[in-house]
């Protein structure tokens, strides 16, 4: 687990302003809470990978055995099991499927879609078990959905991460007017 998932981190919180959608920009701060939140669940539930990814496919965050996945493969199509589920869902006139469970003979994945917004993907073995999974699994959703709760309440002009997210028109007519 260790320099995997250091590796990672320092991957994500070197692009200062990650994009989680065209509205929503993951600042350092946000990627180590939401870092801290997936090496603590890849810890706790004796899982072998943990990742969250969003619902078009793209790696936020990952811990765990990572040397051997192919995770940007792994994180899309993730995210089309997810759209696939939520067609039908809508026809079975449900809003969506937020739990989904795979079992494998060897691995098992446990999916979480967490704000609407994320899909947190947990790969364990017979080591642990779905009952401790699903357990452990409650308690990070709870602080994630902290997390993108507070991101969807920043002010548009810090949510889009961009220096000039706060000039205006008149400030740039009073500059050329000078």
């Amino acid at each position: 687990m260790g320099a995997a998932c250091d590796h990672h981190l320092g991957r994500l919180a070197s692009h200062p302003g990650l994009m989680l959608n065209a509205t929503t920009v993951l600042r350092e701060d946000d990627v180590r809470r939401i870092q801290t939140s997936v090496d603590t669940l890849v810890r706790n539930a004796n899982a072998k990978v943990v990742f969250l990814v969003d619902k078009a496919g793209q790696l936020i965050a990952s811990s765990g055995e990572l040397d051997q996945l192919d995770t940007t493969s792994l994180a899309s199509l993730t995210a089309g099991n997810i759209a696939a589920t939520g067609g039908i869902a809508k026809l079975l006139r449900e809003n969506e499927f937020a739990t989904q469970f795979h079992e494998g003979k060897n691995a098992h994945i446990h999916l979480q879609v967490i704000y609407n917004r994320v899909i947190l993907v947990v790969i364990f073995d017979a080591k642990s078990s779905l009952g401790l999974v699903r357990l452990r699994v409650r308690k990070t959703t709870e602080e994630l959905s902290q997390v993108f709760e507070q991101l969807s309440q920043r002010p548009l002009s810090t949510r889009d991460g961009s220096p000039f997210a706060e000039i205006t028109d008149e400030d740039i007519d009073n500059l050329f007017n000078d």
